[in-house]
């Protein structure tokens, strides 16, 4: 049996920053003389208390480097842990949510889902409604470790390809994480900061853009206003545009372009397929929609470019029920939803570099098939993809899609119907936010989905955001046998 002591120390210490980061809703709430802030006071307590004993009593099992068994149930461990306590301001708070209700909310936010449960979001005190904006903020900054440190060392869904792109040293993942988010912070403090201070000057209130540049950064998709951007300026909807997009790069990339140097940015073939992914869709959809009302404006290029870029990064946002905009935009929307932004980004899904190694795979046995005795390697960046990169890749697909059918089945059988189902299973499964449908589309939520089907969501969210493979790992025998 291995040692769970080293786990128990980082669940312990994060869980106790994320009680001491309730103080900041707490403070917000007793200036605004609500008299919700008791109850953040509380949360903080019971939370930092909790996480500060655990973190004290595995303090004697801290070592510098963390195997592999203990490295996957770290991962998936924190991602259980925080949203357990991140959801008790739900629980006590204003909204007086059961149990389900408050775990699912507080799952979509640090997973940067961004689906809710909650209605009547402009009654909130507005400490809750920052604690959303901040478990989003969180959840963006920790992905962003995990994609960047965890994922390539535990060779999950191909992230490996990108070991040699971050820093070096496998077997020191506590050292290595802690010096990446070192420097992501600064990035990612810097962009926050410049998305709301863009927001400000477009006119939105600032506490608005306080909590909506964390969740636009994060590419969350939480917003304070049941209409989400619908209540905004066209200057708003750009500016959100902007930083979603640059929230979905690498962020290594920025770490390069701060060190001094922007070629390995202007030359990632994963940025480049990324932005004409980007300008095919919102052609398409545009083309779609002028076609649709017989003439062409700004107005409508410019939702259709929001609600195209809030998808496909996952963020989530929406300025309009594209639901109204025919057959054709709903099912681009479903499939939008399931490309993602780029690796070592806050943006969700499948992402760029997955299919970009898929159609290289593919490529190569279809020469290979015209040149039997021909040698065709599949290529990423002009390095030869190696055959476990590509195995894990497959996995990958294969284990998304098997998951996504079985999830629509499972939620089928707790009566949604099919629409309902199969894009509620991909909105949790890739983190997209809303789904399709009256229902939980753009224009609702998921507050009228039965308990099992909530869990079940809330499940989902998990595992697509720790990319499948590192929460099915720790189910298996072999795992607590090896």
């Amino acid at each position: 049996m291995f040692d769970l002591r080293p786990v128990g120390y980082v669940i312990g210490l994060l869980v106790a920053c994320l009680g001491v980061s309730m103080l900041l809703p707490m403070a917000l709430d007793l200036a605004d003389g609500n008299a919700h802030w008791p109850i953040f006071l509380e949360c903080a307590i019971i939370t930092a208390l909790t996480g500060g004993l655990i973190a004290l009593a595995c303090v004697n099992g801290v070592q510098q480097g963390l195997t592999i068994q203990q490295t996957f149930l770290l991962t998936t461990g924190v991602w259980v842990a925080l949203p357990l306590f991140g959801a008790l301001p739900f629980t006590f708070g204003a909204t007086d949510a059961r149990m389900v209700d408050a775990f699912f909310e507080a799952m979509s936010g640090l997973t940067t889902t961004g689906s809710t449960v909650f209605s009547n979001l402009e009654d909130l005190p507005r400490g809750l409604l920052l604690w959303r904006g901040l478990l989003q903020w969180f959840g963006g900054i920790g992905i962003i470790v995990v994609a960047m440190v965890f994922l390539p060392e535990l060779r999950i869904g191909g992230m490996q390809i990108f070991r040699s792109e971050g820093f070096d040293t496998f077997g020191k993942i506590l050292p290595r994480a802690t010096e990446i988010s070192s420097r992501i912070s600064v990035i990612y403090i810097s962009l926050t900061v410049l998305c709301g201070l863009s927001y400000s000057a477009f006119g939105m209130e600032p506490f608005d853009a306080v909590v909506h540049s964390m969740t636009t950064v994060a590419t969350g998709g939480f917003a304070n206003y049941d209409n989400s951007f619908g209540a905004f300026s066209a200057g708003v909807e750009y500016s959100s545009v902007l930083f979603m997009l640059a929230a979905a790069l690498p962020f290594v990339r920025y770490v390069q372009l701060i060190g001094g140097t922007a070629k390995p940015l202007l030359k990632d073939s994963q940025v480049r397929s990324f932005f004409a992914t980007a300008i095919v869709l919102i052609a398409v959809l545009s083309l779609w929609q002028w076609t649709q009302q017989a003439q062409t404006d700004s107005e409508t290029f410019r939702k259709v470019l929001f609600n195209v870029v809030s998808i496909l990064t996952g963020t989530g946002y929406a300025s309009e029920n594209y639901m109204q905009w025919g057959s054709f935009a709903v099912v681009m929307f479903f499939f939008i939803g399931l490309v993602g932004g780029c690796a070592g980004s806050t943006a969700c899904s499948i992402k760029i570099f997955r299919y970009q190694l898929l159609f290289a795979s593919v490529s190569a046995q279809v020469r290979k098939i015209h040149a039997p005795h021909g040698v065709f390697t599949p290529r990423y960046q002009g390095r030869t993809v190696s055959e476990d990169v590509l195995s894990s890749v497959m996995s990958f697909f294969v284990f998304f899609v098997v998951t996504l059918g079985i999830l629509s089945v499972l939620l089928g059988m707790t009566g949604l119907d099919f629409v309902t189902s199969l894009s509620g299973a991909a909105a949790a499964l890739a983190n997209i936010g809303p789904g399709l449908g009256a229902e939980i589309g753009p224009a609702g939520n998921f507050s009228g989905l039965n308990d099992a089907a909530k869990w079940m969501l809330s499940a989902a969210m998990l595992i697509g955001r720790l990319e499948l493979l590192a929460v099915y790992a720790i189910l298996t025998i072999q795992f607590w046998r090896s």
